[in-house]
């Protein structure tokens, strides 16, 4: 059986991939970007795409958290489900003076005591950031796959379950949009013609039928 797309399916995903390409052109497509983490967690960033390479405000809004748990918002390089989302703009910015990052926690040692940004009603918080493509250690987010996350405080810092990462891009027309980052990290085949971004899905096999040899 061949994985490949049949002609019509394949048309079809060209044009809604045409359209959609059209529509970030315009600026018709929504900017904003909203992911989901392990326990249910949401975090929404204002923006995602096309990013000012040398920085640009993000309004970052977090609901459903853990309140027992303190997070860092940030920019940080995506480095994969189960991995530390580093380096990161700001690192852990117990100063709050950098503005690249924020700390969220309701219970924060007494050194954070004014410092931290309190949890709001159901684990909730709305903060904003400065990101840029350049983070600590010569990484650039040009190059590299990068996020706004959300990750555990630095008093729990080997604790993923906080984690939660929204794809983000700068450049304007530098690099994949954020939405195709996420459509091949579902199974799907980047490939890039014409000046339109196609995301191909390879069909799976049939399963075999009953008493077929493995």
């Amino acid at each position: 059986m061949h994985a490949t797309l049949p002609i019509a399916a394949l048309a079809l995903t060209a044009a809604a991939c045409a359209a959609s390409a059209g529509a970030f052109a315009s600026g018709a497509h929504a900017d904003t970007g909203r992911a989901t983490g392990p326990s249910g967690q949401t975090l929404t960033v204002s923006q995602v795409d096309g990013l000012p390479a040398k920085g640009a405000t993000v309004r970052v809004k977090g609901s459903g958290f853990d309140t027992r748990k303190g997070v860092y918002v940030a920019l940080c390089k995506d480095n994969g489900p189960g991995k530390t989302p580093s380096p990161c703009g700001g690192g852990a910015d117990t100063s709050g003076t950098a503005g690249a990052s924020q700390w969220i926690s309701s219970n924060p040692p007494p050194y954070g005591k004014g410092l931290a940004v309190p949890y709001g009603p159901g684990g909730g918080f709305d903060v904003k950031i400065r990101v840029g493509s350049a983070l600590a250690g010569s990484v650039d987010c040009t190059e590299v796959k990068c996020a706004v996350v959300s990750r555990s405080d630095h008093t729990r810092t080997s604790d993923r379950s906080q984690d939660v990462r929204v794809p983000v891009t700068f450049g304007g027309d530098g690099g994949f949009p954020a939405w195709a980052w996420a459509a091949a990290g579902a199974g799907g085949l980047l490939v890039a013609g014409g000046g339109v971004l196609l995301v191909l899905r390879r069909r799976r096999s049939p399963a075999a039928p009953a008493g077929a040899a493995a």
